[in-house]
C-alpha cells in the first residue's frame, strides 16, 4: 500500500511498488524483504502459521480473533 516490498522466492524475487496486488499461492515459500519502512495489507487463512510451522518465541498462541 506504501513503499517498495521485495518478495524472494527460491528462483526468482518480486518487487511491489506502491498500491500493486501479487498473490502468493498456497503452499510457496517466500521471503517477503522490505529495506525500508512499508506498509502492507496481509490476508491470509486463520489457520496460517505465523512462523511456518518453527518453534519461536515470536509465534502467537491465540492470534487475533
Amino acid at each position: 500500500m506504501k513503499g517498495i516490498l521485495n518478495i524472494e522466492f527460491r528462483h526468482k524475487k518480486i518487487t511491489l511498488n506502491e498500491d500493486e496486488v501479487y498473490i502468493v499461492p498456497k503452499g510457496v515459500e517466500h521471503k517477503p524483504v522490505a529495506h525500508e519502512e512499508v506498509h502492507v495489507l496481509l490476508v491470509e487463512p486463520k489457520s496460517t502459521e505465523q512462523t511456518g510451522g518453527i518453534a519461536s518465541d515470536l509465534l502467537v498462541e491465540q492470534p487475533w480473533i
